[in-house]
């Protein structure tokens, strides 16, 4: 059984802090390691901001992290539908290189109410060193 936090943020930089504050503090509870906890940070920033970058005017971000034994995951979205499509920005790629260094799983997902971004970071698995 995993536990479910929820956070909707409106889309602006100035809560990245508070997306990223939660994101560790979820992390700690599980176990992760110093640098587990700061790969999590990292990409829920980076989410984060990715989502915002994207996101439709006065539309918040909602942020659903579910809590498993040995890993977080964290839906970031909705992306409005076609908001990401082509989408070879520069800004876009960088995202997506940080969340494939920092996260044991990143993807894109297609919903009916536009795109998430997921990430899974697990437990111990680093053991004092990145990747």
């Amino acid at each position: 059984m995993s536990d479910r936090v929820v956070l909707s943020v409106p889309p602006k930089g100035e809560f990245a802090k508070t997306v990223r504050m939660t994101a560790a503090a979820l992390g700690s509870r599980i176990g992760m390691t110093f640098d587990e906890v700061d790969d999590m940070r990292i990409a829920a920033e980076e989410a984060f901001v990715y989502a915002c970058d994207r996101a439709s005017a006065g539309v918040p971000v909602d942020i659903a992290f579910e809590m498993g034994s040995d890993a977080l995951e964290m839906l970031v979205g909705p992306i409005p539908a076609g908001a990401g499509d082509g989408d070879d920005r520069e800004g876009s790629r960088y995202a997506s290189f940080i969340l494939e260094s920092v996260a044991d799983e990143f993807e894109m997902l297609a919903e009916e109410v536009g795109s998430y971004v997921r990430v899974v970071k697990r437990a111990g698995r680093t053991e004092g060193s990145r990747g």
